[in-house]
Formats: C-alpha cells, structure tokens, sequence
C-alpha cells in the first residue's frame, strides 16, 4: 500500500514537472522549486545513465515506465 501511494505521488509530480517544463514557467516559482526538489532525486540518477536525444530529456519518461512498474508492483503485494 505505500509502494503504491509512494509511487504513485511520485508519478503525478513526474507528470507536473513535464508539464511546468512546456510552459516555460520560472524555475525560481515556489511550486517548480518543489516539484524539482521532489523529483530530481528520481530523473538525475536516470538522466546520468540515459543519453539525450539532441534537445529530448527523456529521463521523464523512463521514470514513469519504472514508478507505473512499481505501483504495479505494489499492488500485486498488497492483493497477495
């Protein structure tokens, strides 16, 4: 059950910190600054492995296939 509220927090901020990335938001607005905080611990370790494809960061979605596993994963243990 915390895997899957874990993974699944951490999911959702992936997808806002993608969307805050299109709008071109201030990266010093309170909210970037939290989003980033939460997850860059997350996307760097995957950004220093993972090439970039010219201007494509795709570190985002690599850690969104692995949380959505993990939330799998979570909720295959919790009805076991």
């Amino acid at each position: 059950m915390f895997i899957q509220i874990l993974a699944g927090i951490l999911l959702i901020a992936v997808f806002i910190r993608i969307i805050l990335s299109w709008t071109g938001i201030n990266p010093e607005n309170p909210i970037a600054v939290v989003i980033n905080e939460v997850t860059e611990p997350i996307l760097g370790p995957i950004r220093s492995v993972m090439p970039r494809l010219g201007m494509f960061d795709l570190s985002p979605m690599a850690a969104s296939f692995l949380l959505i596993i993990l939330f799998r994963l979570g909720q295959a243990l919790a009805t076991s």
